[in-house]
């Protein structure tokens, strides 16, 4: 529908007998404006073209009956990929991954913290304790990349600058020991795959993680992405150095 033109805020009372869900989308295509905001609507209005477009794939042409297995039979995926929370790593998008096929944790650094069962929260340890307990996955996966702005954080901090951000600076922290003992001048990559290889050294402190390790049920993955060329790079038992894979 177009609306006509106006000058006056159709956002307002007592303009047009809207419910809720109409008066949010005529605000979202931007038939009224918001008062007070200066936010652009355009992402939120790509978000709904993209996903009239997965809607137009997955429900309406050819996968709608693998969606339609997972939401009757539940979720069985073989892999648990702990990756970065950064906009340009986004795992299915990087395996190319249909729905169903990957458990994924996202949080900065793509960090795990070691176990420390207790009552604070854990989001990343529950994730983990689900995969593995409950889903029963046979592969974990630790997925670094380039240009980690987490790693980063933490360089700077050791540099001596001050993080004056309250969660990301004690979150990159627990990672300042293994990132720590690469010299400050060596590449960025260097820190960054310090850091996956001190998270999969995490996973190992999960009781329940290891015995399943130990007994052959599932395998432990440290990758890194290398945003420039478009390689994978693995840390390969016997190699100093992380190896391309693709």
């Amino acid at each position: 529908m177009k609306a006509p033109a106006t000058s006056k805020n159709w956002s307002s009372p007592g303009h047009w007998r809207l419910n809720a869900r109409e008066q949010y989308i005529f605000l979202l295509v931007g038939i009224g404006e918001t008062v007070g905001s200066t936010v652009d609507k355009g992402p939120i209005n790509a978000l709904i073209a993209g996903f009239k477009g997965f809607r137009a794939i997955n429900y309406e042409k050819q996968a709608s009956s693998l969606l339609a297995k997972l939401a009757r039979e539940g979720q069985s995926p073989k892999v648990l990929l702990i990756a970065c929370s950064d906009s340009r790593v986004d795992p299915a998008i990087l395996f190319s991954a249909t729905p169903g096929e990957l458990f994924v944790v996202r949080v900065v650094a793509a960090l795990v913290p070691p176990y420390k069962p207790n009552a604070d929260f854990h989001g990343v340890s529950a994730a983990l304790e689900f995969a593995i307990r409950d889903l029963e996955v046979e592969h974990v996966v630790v997925l670094g990349h380039a240009y980690c702005g987490g790693i980063r954080a933490l360089k700077t901090m050791e540099d001596g600058v001050v993080q004056d951000r309250e969660f990301i600076g004690p979150w990159v922290s627990m990672a300042d020991q293994a990132v720590g003992s690469i010299p400050l001048s060596d590449p960025p990559c260097r820190h960054e795959q310090a850091a996956v290889r001190y998270s999969t050294q995490n996973l190992l402190t999960f009781p329940w993680l290891k015995e399943k390790v130990d007994n052959g049920q599932i395998e432990l993955h440290s990758w890194w992405f290398d945003l420039d060329e478009g390689h994978l790079l693995a840390d390969v038992p016997g190699e100093e150095d992380f190896v391309q894979l693709v």
